[in-house]
């Protein structure tokens, strides 16, 4: 009579963390369980290791996906940014940005400047650090937003699109007012800008001063007396000035190299003055 093989005890505990889905500890309890050996670990203390690596596994992989969501064009760090490349930049007021008390708050940040001054580079390192703080974050420009809207409000699916930029805890808005708005896109935007009011934040970069952001709204004064009260009711504002820092190595060419036009240079400035 043959006898019943005993069931392998290994065999059971990795079925049950496959169905708990338990990955880290799947793959390393074994050789946790050699090290809780060799340095006389409690069972707690085995138990603490093994879920804290469990634990970080699973944060590790909520910013990926969060990171992923926010559809950043290129990841950014605040580690990354030239501080030396702009000429007046509060850099105390943006580090303390980083700290994301503006987004339990439900306030809103303003990067204004000229082109080529880090803009979006901040507003995408502030949206990622807010990622791995586990907050979710959408990154647009603000014409795709436009387009978009206006795509589904001629499908009759606006209502269903305008939630994809109400739902972020923060909406990174980027390039507001590098190009011209029409009337229907500036009341979309005005629509998100509005039911996001008090209820999530958003972080807009701009080359343009706020007493010139009628031009950005179709020259509707009303409309944009409506968009300021309700951004700036709860906001920051980031100002950035300097030369673009895409010139800084047109600067260093040789000194037969074609130089910049500076009016090309002076008018980017003047949009930020």
């Amino acid at each position: 009579m043959a006898t019943r093989k005993k069931p392998d005890p290994n065999d059971a505990l990795l079925a049950h963390l496959e169905y708990l889905k338990l990955s880290f500890v799947a793959e390393n309890y074994l050789e946790l369980a050699k090290r809780a050996g060799e340095e006389h670990w409690d069972h707690l203390t085995f138990l603490v290791h093994l879920l804290h690596g469990e634990v970080l596994r699973r944060q590790t992989r909520s910013v990926e996906r969060r990171v992923r969501l926010a559809r950043f064009p290129v990841p950014k760090t605040l580690e990354q940014f030239d501080w030396s490349w702009p000429r007046k930049i509060n850099r105390l007021q943006v580090q303390n940005l980083f700290r994301l008390n503006f987004i339990e708050e439900h306030a809103n940040v303003i990067f204004v400047g000229g082109v080529g001054l880090g803009k979006s580079h901040l507003a995408t390192a502030l949206g990622l650090a807010a990622c791995e703080h586990g907050y979710s974050v959408l990154f647009a420009s603000a014409v795709d937003v436009v387009n978009t809207l206006a795509a589904a409000q001629r499908a009759g699916q606006l209502k269903t699109e305008l939630r994809k930029y109400l739902r972020p805890r923060l909406l990174v808005l980027d390039e507001l007012g590098y190009l011209p708005i029409d009337k229907a896109g500036a009341d979309l935007l005005f629509q998100i800008i509005s039911q996001r009011y008090e209820r999530g934040s958003l972080a807009i970069t701009t080359n343009r001063i706020y007493k010139k952001w009628a031009t950005i709204f179709n020259n509707d004064a009303t409309l944009t007396s409506a968009v300021l009260d309700r951004l700036l009711h709860h906001a920051e504002t980031v100002r950035i000035e300097g030369q673009s820092f895409r010139m800084k190595e047109r600067i260093n060419e040789p000194t037969d190299a074609p130089l910049p036009d500076p009016t090309t240079e002076q008018t980017a400035n003047e949009n930020a003055d």
